[in-house]
This record gives C-alpha cells, sequence and structure tokens, in this order.
C-alpha cells in the first residue's frame, strides 16, 4: 500500500478491497448458513416461496478452517494500521505472514498487533529465565484447563445445559456459576499456554485477562476479559463508527458488541449476548455523565459500594454466560423458567451434597482467578530463583498431579469453535 502513499483514492480504494475480501471470506465459512436461514425466515414471513431460494443458495457442509476468525482479526489490523500509517516501510511478506499465522495465538488469541510482534523478529532475546516462566506458564494453563475446566464441563455444565428441564433452580444457578469458571480457565488456561509457548522461542504476546470477575462494572470487566479483544473492537470498529466524539457514542457502543457477539458465533443468542454487553456498557456511560461522583473507582470507592459492584457485574456478567453456553434459546427459557418456577428451598442441602467436587473446583477456580498479578508473578520469580533440581521436581510433580486427577473425557478449548 505504500506505493499508493501520495495518492489517497487508491489508497482507499485498496483497503476497501482488503477489507471486503478479509470479512467475504470469514462471512462465507462461518455465516453461510446462518445467512440462508435468516433468508429463508424473511421470504416465509413475506408468503414466499423458499424453495427458490434454496435453489439459488443450496445448502453445503462447509468445513470453517482452523483459526479463520483470528487470522482475520490479525490481517486486517494490520492491514488497516498500515493503512492509518503510509509513511511506515512495508514488511516482509514472510514476516507478515508468519504475523498473522503465529501457531500459538491463531487458535484462540491472544490477538496480537503487529506494532508488538513484528519488532521482536529481529531483536529476540532468550535465556534461561525465559525456558522456566515458559514452562510455567504452560503447566499453569494445562491444570486451569485439565483439571478444573474439563471436570466442571463433564460433571455439571454440559449435563445441566442439555437438558435443563431436569433439575432443580438450585442446580441449574450452580451450573451457571459453574460455567463462568469454565470459560475462565478453559480460555485464560489457553492464554497462559500460548504465552508460555511464546516465551519459550523468545517472543512476548501480550496479556489477556486480568481477574476479570473482580470488575466493579461492565467496562472495567471489558478491561479484564478478553483484554486484546476489547482493545481490537474498540481500535477497530467502535472509533471507527465515531467512537464518543460522532454520531450516538451510546449506539455505537451498542453495535460495536452486536458485531462482537455475532463474531463469537453464527446464532442469534451471541448477537444477544454481544448486545446485552452493549446496552449494559452504553448504560454505564449514560450513568456517569448524569450521576455526579459516579466516576469515583478503585481503592477511592466506600468498600460496601465496591462489593456491591462487583456482584452487580458478576451477575450480569454470569447471566451473559447463560445466552453464550445454551445451544438454542429455548434452552435459555427452559433454564430461566427452572430458576423461577422451580425453586425449592429445602433442595439445597441435596444438591451441595451431590456436587461436592465440583463446589471445591469452582472454589480452587476463583481463588486462582483472584490472585493478584503480584502474587503470581512473585510465584514464578520464586520458583525461576531456586535450585535447578528444584525446579525440576517441582514440574514433574504439576505434571504428575494433572494426569492423576485429571477428567476421566477432556473437552476441546471453548474458544475453537470460534
Amino acid at each position: 500500500m505504500s506505493r499508493f502513499s501520495g495518492q489517497p483514492r487508491k489508497r482507499k480504494g485498496v483497503i476497501a478491497l482488503d477489507v471486503a475480501l478479509h470479512v467475504a471470506l470469514l462471512a462465507f465459512f462461518k455465516y453461510y448458513e446462518f445467512l440462508i436461514l435468516g433468508l429463508e425466515s424473511l421470504a416465509s414471513a413475506a408468503g414466499l416461496d423458499t424453495g427458490i431460494l434454496r435453489h439459488a443458495l443450496p445448502s453445503m457442509e462447509i468445513l470453517f478452517p482452523v483459526g479463520l476468525s483470528f487470522y482475520t482479526f490479525q490481517g486486517l489490523s494490520y492491514a488497516i494500521d498500515h493503512y492509518r500509517c503510509p509513511d511506515e516501510p512495508p514488511r516482509a511478506f514472510l514476516d507478515v505472514l508468519l504475523f498473522v499465522s503465529f501457531f500459538p495465538t491463531i487458535m484462540a488469541g491472544p490477538i496480537m498487533r503487529a506494532r508488538q510482534f513484528l519488532p521482536q523478529l529481529g531483536h529476540r532475546t532468550w535465556d534461561s529465565r525465559d525456558l522456566q516462566e515458559g514452562f510455567a506458564l504452560i503447566l499453569s494453563g494445562l491444570f486451569k484447563k485439565v483439571v478444573i475446566a474439563s471436570y466442571l464441563s463433564e460433571h455439571i455444565v454440559r449435563d445441566v445445559f442439555e437438558s435443563p428441564e431436569f433439575y432443580s433452580s438450585w442446580t441449574i444457578l450452580a451450573a451457571v456459576y459453574a460455567y463462568s469458571i469454565q470459560i475462565f480457565c478453559d480460555f485464560s488456561g489457553y492464554s497462559d499456554m500460548a504465552i508460555g509457548v511464546g516465551r519459550l522461542m523468545g517472543f512476548r504476546l501480550p496479556e489477556n485477562f486480568r481477574s476479570p470477575y473482580l470488575a466493579l462494572n461492565i467496562q472495567d470487566f471489558w478491561r479484564r476479559w478478553h483484554i486484546t479483544l476489547s482493545l481490537w473492537l474498540r481500535d477497530y470498529l467502535y472509533i471507527p463508527l465515531g467512537g464518543s466524539r460522532r454520531g450516538n457514542r451510546y449506539l455505537n457502543l451498542i453495535i460495536t458488541m452486536a458485531l462482537g457477539g455475532l463474531w463469537h458465533g453464527a446464532a442469534i443468542r451471541f448477537v444477544l449476548w454481544g448486545t446485552l454487553h452493549g446496552v449494559a456498557l452504553a448504560l454505564h456511560k449514560l450513568w456517569l455523565s448524569v450521576v455526579p461522583g459516579a466516576k469515583v473507582s478503585g481503592y477511592q470507592m466506600h468498600p460496601l459500594s465496591r462489593l456491591a459492584g462487583i456482584l452487580v457485574t458478576f451477575h450480569l456478567v454470569c447471566f451473559g454466560w447463560l445466552l453464550f453456553r445454551a445451544d438454542s434459546m429455548r434452552t435459555v427459557q427452559l433454564m430461566l423458567h427452572q430458576i423461577t418456577d422451580n425453586f425449592h428451598l429445602q433442595l439445597l442441602p441435596q444438591m451441595l451434597a451431590g456436587y461436592g467436587g465440583v463446589f471445591a473446583l469452582v472454589g480452587l477456580g476463583y481463588l486462582l482467578h483472584m490472585l493478584p498479578g503480584r502474587a503470581d508473578a512473585a510465584a514464578r520469580r520464586a520458583v525461576v530463583a531456586s535450585p535447578f533440581w528444584v525446579q525440576v521436581l517441582l514440574l514433574a510433580s504439576v505434571a504428575w498431579g494433572v494426569m492423576q486427577i485429571q477428567s476421566s473425557s477432556i473437552q476441546p478449548f471453548i474458544y475453537f469453535q470460534f
């Protein structure tokens, strides 16, 4: 694109074509059937014959390329950044190809930026500390995924979400809370392993999670959850739509998050999940603009206000996970019906007794989640500073423990489907 640096019209045409190709490729592989079903619904509502539509756009079993969603995001970010900075010299083709297809991140992130990754290609540093911390991160992610996430999925989440009509309100609530830990351990576990593999090769990958369930409000949550996706949506969707300076900033937020929800999956429940977060973010911004003193945050807040903010935000996010995990809107309706209409206090002791292992791992997951970044870093520094034989013994012990207490059926990573 640099060859058109003095020709703004051609530059706009090139970036428009690049974005269109990326979006078209993703739309075909990921949203083709979703589009057909949507058009069929519109045709049926209008009283038209859907057979003609099916003949023109036949149903196909499309094999979704692994990592296409993340590949698309990284490819778009490179093209748009280069368009915004035309004077920056283009990188070698193989360097760009490595950036968009870097194997530790291509499956489920973190979503990198070219300015973070490409400069490291010629200035990588690697020492024994990278090896030690890389293995520590890999084992941490492995423990989160294999021990906590897979166990919770197999022992409560999968069964309850598949047949909610057979469970009491207490069990359904327990499954929703368990899923909140499952998806955190599953996704942050993968991010830990990706960052760890990067460290083994001398690369520094961006942080992706920062105790999201301790967020004081929904805006704070998105500063802590899937951080690289939040920044991508802000820089390449929200700001181009007008951000908070042009147009309706509340509508811009809702559109951005609705599209972010659609990116997660070709189903109306994902769009509703994104819209829920968009509306919550818009209401939060409105609250900040009309309520004096509402911008006070962090430890400046009264402890009770902090606790209330954390609890309200956490339960809003959990309700969103209900939309995210259920396989259909009917399942969402069934679960909400069971929670509200099948609430029996006398069943609580029975539920607690029947899911002792689940609650133990949910508690462990929350403890790991709440571990301050400084404590986590201090623990890694202590491991790195210990004698080599201690490190080997520690790593072998953790690996053996993972193999002993792992779930009998390890579930695939949740974000692999996106």
